[in-house]
C-alpha cells in the first residue's frame, strides 16, 4: 500500500483517464464544424452528444459491478481500445447517423474508464490520502480538456476534420499501450470486522443503491456536475465563439480557465474533505450555487458581458468538477469495501444525468428561438447570444431539483448516522458561530 509500484499503477491509469476526457470533450469543441460537415440543426447535434452520455450513464453501474468483480484494469484498456475505436469511425463518417454510432462508442468506453480508476486506488493506497488521490485523478484527466481546446481543436482548424479525429483514436490507443504496461489489480483487503458484519441482505446492487449515503452522493454529483457537462462537452465552445464571438484563439484561452479552476481547486477541495467529512455537502451547494450567481450576471449582462466576467465563469465551471468528484467520496465511505465500484458507478451518473438533459434541453431551446426569429422576419442566426441566454435557463431547473434531492437525501444519511452511530451533526451555521466562539481568547479581568 502507498509504495512506489502505487503510483506507477496511479500515473497510468491517470493517463487512460485524462485521455478519455480528450475523447468524451472532442465533439464540443467540433460542435459548429459537426452542423457544416452534417448539414444538421443545434438539436441534432445535441443529440448526437446526449446520446453518449447517455450510454455513459446507464453504464456506470454496470461498470461498477463488473469492476467490483473483475477488477478495475481490463475495463480501462478496453475502455480506451473502444474510444479509439469510435473516434476513428468519427474521423471518416460522411453522415450524422455514422457519427452517432461513433459517439456511442466513445460514450461506452468513456463509461469503463472513470469508475474503473477510482474503483482501482483502494488496492494500491489507503489512508486519508484516498479522497485526496480522488481529485488528483479528476485534475489529471482534465489536462484532456487543455488537449482538446488548444492541440486538437488546432489541428481541426488547420488540417480538418478527419486527420484531427484519426490522431484522437491513436491516443486512445497509445493509453491501451500503455495501460497493459502498468496497470494491475490491487489487493481487496476487507478487515475481520467487515466480514462478520455483511449480511446477504447488504450484498448486492439493490444494497448499494439503498443505501442513503449513496444516493446523497448521487444527488452531489447531479448538482455539482452537471454545468461542466453541459459546458465541457458541447455547449460551451459553441457559447464563446458563435454566442460572444471569440476567435478560436481566445475562445480556447477561456474554455481552458475550467481545466486552471479544477487545478486550483483541486487540492483545495480535496484536503477540506480529508479534514471536515462531515462538512462535504455543505462545500458542494456552496460551490454550486456560488457559480450559478456568476452565470447569472453573464447572461443578464448587457449588451454583451466582458470577457473578464466569463473568464470568471468558466473558472468557477472548473471548481464545479471538484466539487461532483466530493459525491463519488460520500458514496464510497457509505459502503463497504466489497460495493466500492458499484456505489461509485451509481453517483458517478448523476452529473451525467444532469448533462445530457441540459445539453438537450439547450439544443432544443435554441432551435425554437430561432425559429421565432425567423418567423417574425428576422434572419437565421442559430448560435445567438440571446439564444444561449434563454437556453442556458434550463441548467436553472436541473440545479433547483439537484439542491432539493441533496437535501433530503442528506437528512436521511444524518439520521442513518445517528441511529447506528448516534453521531448528531449541527446546523452549518451553528457549527460556524461554535468554531469562532472557540478562537476567542478568554477574557481577563482585571
Amino acid at each position: 500500500m502507498n509504495s512506489a509500484r502505487s503510483w506507477v499503477v496511479f500515473a497510468g491509469a491517470a493517463f487512460a483517464y485524462l485521455v478519455g476526457v480528450m475523447q468524451r470533450t472532442s465533439f464540443g469543441v467540433a460542435g459548429v464544424d459537426a452542423t457544416d460537415r452534417f448539414e444538421v440543426n443545434a438539436a441534432a447535434i445535441s443529440v448526437v452528444a446526449v446520446v453518449q452520455i447517455v450510454v455513459y450513464a446507464v453504464l456506470q453501474i454496470p461498470v461498477g459491478v463488473l469492476a467490483d468483480r473483475f477488477g478495475a484494469p481490463p475495463l480501462i484498456i478496453v475502455g480506451a481500445v473502444t474510444m479509439a475505436v469510435g473516434q476513428g469511425l468519427l474521423a471518416l463518417s460522411g453522415g450524422i447517423g455514422f457519427a452517432l454510432v461513433a459517439r456511442v462508442l466513445v460514450g461506452a468506453g468513456d463509461a469503463l474508464t472513470f469508475v474503473s480508476v477510482i474503483r482501482l486506488l483502494p488496492g494500491w493506497f489507503e489512508g486519508r490520502i484516498l479522497p485526496q488521490l480522488s481529485q488528483w485523478v479528476g485534475m489529471t484527466g482534465q489536462l484532456g480538456q487543455i488537449v482538446s481546446a488548444f492541440p486538437f481543436a488546432l489541428m481541426l482548424h488547420l488540417q480538418g476534420w478527419t486527420p484531427a479525429f484519426l490522431l484522437a483514436a491513436a491516443a486512445g490507443l497509445l493509453a491501451a499501450g500503455l495501460g497493459l504496461a502498468t496497470l494491475r489489480r490491487g489487493a481487496d483487503r476487507v478487515t475481520t470486522a467487515e466480514i462478520r458484519t455483511i449480511e446477504p441482505s447488504e450484498l448486492g446492487l439493490r444494497a448499494s443503491f439503498g443505501r442513503p449515503g449513496t444516493q446523497l452522493g448521487f444527488w452531489a454529483h447531479l448538482l455539482a456536475g452537471t454545468v461542466p457537462t453541459m459546458l465541457g462537452i458541447l455547449w460551451g465552445y459553441p457559447f464563446l465563439t458563435a454566442g460572444l464571438g471569440y476567435d478560436p484563439g481566445t475562445a480556447s484561452g477561456v474554455f481552458v480557465l475550467m481545466v486552471v479552476g479544477t487545478f486550483v481547486s483541486g487540492p483545495i477541495v480535496g484536503l477540506l474533505v480529508a479534514r471536515h467529512p462531515l462538512r462535504r455537502s455543505d462545500l458542494v451547494l456552496a460551490i454550486t450555487w456560488g457559480v450559478y450567481a456568476i452565470w447569472a450576471v453573464v447572461l443578464l449582462w448587457q449588451p454583451q458581458p466582458p470577457i473578464w466576467l466569463v473568464a470568471l465563469l468558466f473558472l468557477g465551471v472548473g471548481v464545479c468538477g471538484p466539487a461532483s468528484l466530493v459525491g463519488l467520496d460520500v458514496a464510497r465511505s457509505s459502503n463497504p469495501r466489497h460495493a466500492y465500484g458499484s456505489a461509485t458507478g451509481i453517483a458517478n451518473t448523476g452529473g451525467f444525468v444532469g448533462g445530457f438533459i441540459g445539453m438537450l434541453l439547450v439544443g432544443v431551446v435554441l432551435d425554437i428561438v430561432d425559429e421565432v426569429r425567423v418567423a417574425q422576419g428576422a434572419a437565421s442566426d442559430l448560435y445567438s447570444l440571446d439564444g444561449f441566454r434563454i437556453a442556458f435557463l434550463s441548467a436553472y431547473l436541473i440545479a433547483i431539483v439537484g439542491t432539493v434531492g441533496l437535501l433530503w437525501k442528506r437528512a436521511h444519511t444524518r439520521r442513518r448516522m445517528y441511529e447506528e452511530s448516534g453521531i448528531v451533526i449541527a446546523p452549518l451555521w451553528v457549527a460556524l458561530i461554535s468554531a469562532r466562539g472557540k478562537k476567542r481568547p478568554p477574557r481577563v479581568r482585571e
